[in-house]
């Protein structure tokens, strides 16, 4: 076995998520209850929070969609699309909630879905190479 072969002890949680897909669907479930709740709650403002809000949005999704591409990376596409969809949908309601649905949020989203699909896919590569 070579060194690049060899998993390191920060890659277990990984390779658990990556050998039990109903843990990566969780996982993304609680991150997408999350989006979803974060993104609908009425605020009368927007607390102030280091980091742009487009930044946000890139990391929470591609939160969203990394598990499930580590599990699953034959199936990123089919899976991918709800993420987007999800995204576009919050963005269409939070005007009715006392929020700003933004086209460059949706954007944010979707590039987010992209970012945590490829890498999820490298990682699935990555650790345990064919």
């Amino acid at each position: 076995m070579t060194p690049f072969m060899l998993k390191p002890l920060m890659f277990k949680p990984l390779t658990l998520i990556k050998n039990h897909p109903p843990l990566a669907y969780a996982l993304s479930g609680m991150v997408a209850v999350g989006i979803i709740w974060l993104s609908l709650t009425p605020l009368d403002e927007l607390p102030p929070v280091p980091g742009g809000d487009k930044t946000h949005h890139l990391i929470a999704y591609s939160a969203l969609a990394f598990p499930t591409a580590l599990a699953k990376p034959r199936l990123i596409v089919p899976l991918a699309m709800p993420y987007i969809a999800m995204g576009g949908v919050i963005e269409w309601i939070q005007p009715y909630v006392n929020r700003y649905g933004e086209l460059l949020d949706f954007l944010a989203n979707t590039a987010g879905v992209i970012i945590g699909s490829w890498a999820g896919w490298a990682f699935n590569r990555w650790i345990d190479p064919a």
